[in-house]
C-alpha cells in the first residue's frame, strides 16, 4: 500500500520511518526545461558553470551537484543553502527550483477475475506486436532470477529501445535479457537527504537488484510470464502471470527501504523518456496533501513523458480519507484499489465451540487450544492497561502472557501491524488476535500464529473472555476462499478524492485489483513476511492496483500503437464497470457504504471492453496548458512545468471544458454549459445516443442528443447544459453521461458542486 511521498505502496501498513540528516544545506532540484546542448558532457559543464556562480568555485560546484538531467530535459540537483537556491532562482537559465522531497512506495487470481483473456483483439495480435511494448517501472528494482522474468519465446529487444543494463552489486549484464531489457539505479538523492545506505544496517544492493520486494511485485504484476503452481507458502496457489506477459520491462530503481527521493525519481524519468519506453508505472507518491503540479517532481517528470507520448500510470495512495488522493495531475493516470473474488480466512476456534471469522496470511499450525488473555489485562510495569491493549513493544508482562494468545487492538490506522505480533512474541506469547475493524479482509503476515477480526467478532470474543474462567482458543492456518461475492469492493485504505489541486478533474481515475495480490518477490525481503523467505508474496495497496492498470494500458498500446496517452486513458475510463459480480453497485470497505466517483473514479477496470471502446476523449499538451491557464496558472508556473515560456490565451476555455473523460464543475454558480469532443473508432457508420443520470438537484440536457459517425477517426462535439434547482450545501453531487451505440457504452461520471442557483 502506500504511505508516503513516493512509494505508493509499502506493503500496506508496513511503514518504515526514515530520518533525514540535519544540515545547513538542503537538496534542491534545479529545473531548466529544454536544452540546446548536443551531449551530456556539455550539459554537465554548463550546469557546473551556473552552479559555481553561487558556490564560489567550479570545484565546489562539482562537489555540490548530485544529478544532471541531460537527456529528455535539462537541470540538476545539488546540495544548496536556501540563500544559494534563491540566488540561482535569479539566473535567467533557471526555470524553477524546488526542494527534493521524499516519496514513499505507495497475479494468480486478479487477471482471471478481470477476464483479461477475453480481450480478443489483443489475443489475436502476433507475438511481435504484443512484445513490442516496453513498460518502464520506477520502483525498488527487480529480482531477475524470478521465473516470472524468463525470456523464453520472446524475440529480439525492440530496436526503438536505447536503454542500458547498468551493472552493480550482484547485478551483471547477464541479469538483463529479452524480458528485462534495461536496468538502472539511482541513490544520490536518497543518500543526500537521509545519509549513507550502509548506516541503516539493512540488506541492500547498489544496483537494480531488489532487496525490498516491492519493485519485483509490481513488475511481475504488469508483465510477468506464466508460472504454474505458484503460491505463497501454499496460499493463493495457481498460475501466476502479469496482465501483459509478452511486454518488455525496463527497470529504474529509485526507491530504497520504502522511500524515494524526488531528485532520483526525476533522474529516472529523464532516462526512461530517452530510453524509449512506451508506458511508465509508478507505484509511489507523496504524502498528502498533493503538492502543486509545478513544484512536484512526479508531475513535472510525467508531463515531460506525456509530451512525448508516454502514458504514466501512478497509484492514488493508501491514506484512507477524503481529499488524500495523490498523483492527481490530469496527464497522470491515477489508480485506486479494490478487491478481487478471493479472501484469506484464518478463523478462531473458541473453547465454547464457537468459530470467529478472522483474516490473515497465516501458514502456521496451532496444535492445541491455548489460553487467551487481553493485552489490557497484562500491562508491564510502567504501562497503563490502555497502552498494553495496543501491544506496543515492552508493554506486556511476560509472566502473564507467556504461552498464551494475546488479544491486541489498533490505536492508529497507520500502525505497523506486524510489530504488535513481534511484541507479543518477545513477551512469551504464542499467538495474537488483533481487533482491527478498519483492516477488513486485508491479509497480513506475522511471526507467530495471528489473525485479524472485526467489530462483531471482537464483541463476541470479549463476551467469551469475560464469562469464562479459563478462556482458550486456537488460530487456524489460512484457507484460500475463491468466488467470493460481492466483488470488487473498494479497499478501505484506498485514498479518495476530491482532487485538492484541480477539483474539476475527478480523481482517482479508475480502480483496479489492489487487495491481497500474489506476485513475484525478492526472497531477501522478509520484514513483512514474518521472517520467512518467499519467491511469491501477497501484499495490498494502490501500489498493487496501479500495475494492473499499467498492464491494461500496455495491452491497448499493442492493439492501438498510434493512440495517445489520453486516448488509452479514455478507453479504460469510459468502459469501466460500476457493478460487481452480484450485479450490485460497488461499495467501500469496511462498512459497505455506497462508493462514489471520488472512490473509484470512472469505475473498475474492464479489459474486455477497454480494447474496443467505440469513442474516446483525446487531448494533448496544448489542451493541458489551456486547462492550467483557466485554473489560474501564472506564466512562471507554466514555465516550471513545460520548461518553456508559455502565454495563456486572452480567454482560455473554461477549466470544465477540458476534454477529460470525466466531467467536473467544482464551483457552479447558476447554469453552466460544458463542451466535450469524442473521436469515433469503429468500422463503418455508427450512431450513438446520449443517456443521462442527472445529479441530484440539477437538470441536465445534452445537445445534440445523438451523434452520427460515417468513418473511423471522425470527431463530434456536444454540449451538456446543467441547470441547478438547489445548491448542494458545499458537497458534490454525482451523475453520469453515457453514449450508447454500435454495441458500446461510453460512460463519463459527472461531479458538480452547486454553490448557488
Amino acid at each position: 500500500m502506500e504511505f508516503s511521498t513516493r512509494f505508493a505502496s509499502v506493503p500496506f501498513f508496513a511503514l518504515l520511518l526514515v530520518y533525514g540528516t540535519v544540515a545547513s544545506s538542503e537538496h534542491y532540484i534545479v529545473y531548466m526545461g529544454t536544452h540546446p546542448h548536443s551531449d551530456s558532457d556539455s550539459v554537465m559543464k554548463a550546469n557546473h558553470e551556473i552552479l559555481s556562480s553561487v558556490t564560489g568555485s567550479f570545484d565546489d560546484a562539482k562537489e555540490a551537484a548530485l544529478h544532471h538531467y541531460s537527456k529528455s530535459f535539462r537541470g540538476f540537483s545539488a546540495m544548496l543553502t536556501p540563500q544559494q537556491a534563491q540566488q540561482l532562482r535569479e539566473n535567467e537559465s533557471v526555470v524553477s527550483i524546488f526542494r527534493s522531497r521524499m516519496s514513499r512506495i505507495h497475479t494468480t487470481r486478479s487477471w482471471d477475475f478481470l477476464q483479461v483473456d477475453m480481450a480478443h483483439q489483443h489475443n489475436h495480435l502476433s507475438m511481435d506486436s504484443k512484445s513490442n511494448v516496453i513498460v518502464g517501472v520506477i520502483d525498488s528494482g527487480i529480482w531477475p532470477e524470478s521465473e516470472s522474468f524468463h525470456d523464453r519465446g520472446l524475440g529480439a529487444v525492440p530496436t526503438k529501445f536505447h536503454g542500458e543494463c547498468v551493472t552493480g552489486d550482484n547485478f551483471t549484464s547477464a541479469n538483463c535479457n529479452r524480458k528485462i531489457v534495461g536496468a538502472r539505479f539511482y541513490s544520490k538523492g536518497w543518500e543526500a537527504e537521509n545519509g549513507p545506505l550502509e548506516s541503516f544496517n539493512r540488506t541492500f544492493f547498489r544496483s537494480a537488484r531488489d532487496s525490498d520486494g516491492h519493485g519485483t511485485h509490481t513488475a511481475s504484476t504488469i508483465a510477468g510470464r506464466e508460472v504454474a503452481n505458484a503460491s505463497m507458502l501454499g496460499m493463493a496457489r495457481g498460475t501466476a502471470r502479469g496482465g501483459a506477459p509478452s511486454a518488455r520491462l525496463a527497470i529504474y530503481k529509485a526507491c530504497w527501504f520504502g522511500f524515494c527521493s524526488d531528485a532520483d525519481i526525476l533522474s529516472a524519468f529523464d532516462d526512461a523518456i530517452h530510453d524509449g519506453v512506451d508506458i511508465l508505472s509508478l507505484s509511489l507518491g507523496p504524502d498528502p496533501p498533493q503538492p502543486l503540479y509545478f513544484e512536484d517532481a512526479v508531475s513535472v517528470g510525467s508531463f515531460n513523458a506525456f509530451q512525448r507520448g508516454i502514458l504514466v500510470s501512478a497509484s492514488a495512495g493508501n491514506s484512507f480519507f477524503p481529499s488524500t488522493a495523490t498523483n492527481v495531475a490530469p496527464w497522470i493516470f491515477t489508480i485506486a484499489a479494490s478487491s478481487v473474488d478471493r479472501k484469506f480466512s484464518s478463523n478462531i476456534h473458541l473453547g465454547n465451540s464457537k468459530v470467529l471469522k478472522g483474516f490473515s496470511l497465516n501458514p502456521l499450525e496451532m496444535e492445541k487450544f491455548t489460553g487467551l488473555i487481553a493485552g489490557s489485562a497484562a500491562p508491564a510495569k510502567g504501562f497503563s492497561p490502555r497502552n498494553a491493549s495496543f501491544c506496543k513493544s515492552g508493554s506486556l508482562d511476560p509472566s502473564l502472557v507467556s504461552g498464551k494468545i494475546v488479544v491486541c487492538k489498533t490505536e492508529l490506522v497507520s500502525e505497523v501491524r506486524r510489530l504488535k505480533a513481534e511484541a507479543v512474541r518477545a513477551s512469551g506469547g504464542v499467538g495474537m488476535i488483533l481487533s482491527d475493524p478498519q483492516a477488513k479482509d486485508i491479509g497480513f503476515q506475522f511471526v507467530i500464529p495471528s489473525t485479524i477480526i472485526g467489530k462483531e467478532e471482537t464483541e463476541e470474543l470479549e463476551r467469551y473472555i469475560s464469562t469464562e474462567k479459563f478462556p482458550v482458543a486456537k488460530i487456524h492456518p489460512t484457507a484460500t476462499i475463491l468466488n467470493v461475492k460481492p466483488a470488487p469492493d473498494l479497499a478501505a485504505f484506498s485514498s479518495m478524492g476530491p482532487n485538492v489541486v484541480t477539483p474539476e478533474i475527478i480523481k482517482p481515475d479508475v480502480t483496479g485489483p489492489g487487495l491481497n495480490i500474489l506476485a513475484a518477490w525478492s526472497p531477501l525481503a522478509t520484514d513483512g513476511t514474518g521472517g520467512r523467505s518467499v519467491d511469491y508474496n501477497i501484499i495490498s495497496g494502490t501500489s498493487m492496483s496501479c500495475p494492473h492498470v499499467t498492464a491494461l494500458a500496455a495491452i491497448l498500446k499493442s492493439c492501438h500503437p498510434d493512440w495517445s496517452p489520453a486516448a488509452i486513458k479514455s478507453a479504460i475510463m469510459t468502459t469501466a464497470a460500476l457493478r460487481g459480480n452480484t450485479g450490485e453497485l460497488i461499495v467501500r470497505d469496511p462498512d459497505g457504504a455506497q462508493a462514489t466517483p471520488f472512490d473509484y473514479g470512472s469505475g473498475h477496470m474492464n479489459p474486455v471492453a477497454a480494447v474496443n471502446p467505440g469513442l474516446v476523449y483525446d487531448f494533448g499538451p496544448s489542451e493541458v496548458v489551456d486547462f492550467l491557464c483557466a485554473t489560474g496558472a501564472s506564466p512562471a508556473q507554466l514555465r516550471n512545468l513545460t520548461g518553456q515560456l508559455v502565454d495563456c490565451k486572452k480567454s482560455p476555455p473554461a477549466s470544465y471544458n477540458f476534454n477529460y473523460p470525466s466531467i467536473g464543475v467544482s464551483s457552479m454558480n447558476g447554469s453552466v454549459s460544458v463542451w466535450r469532443t469524442v473521436t469515433y473508432y469503429g468500422r463503418g457508420p455508427a450512431t450513438y445516443v446520449a443517456h443521462v443520470e442527472c445529479p441530484a438537484g440539477v437538470r441536465t440536457k445534452v445537445t445534440p442528443a445523438e451523434l452520427k459517425f460515417a468513418e473511423n477517426g471522425e470527431k463530434a462535439s456536444f454540449r451538456l447544459d446543467f441547470t441547478p434547482l438547489k445548491d448542494s450545501n458545499g458537497t458534490f453531487v454525482f451523475g453520469a453521461l453515457t453514449w450508447m451505440g454500435d454495441g458500446h457504452r461510453v460512460r463519463s461520471p459527472v461531479a458538480l458542486n452547486v454553490i448557488s442557483v
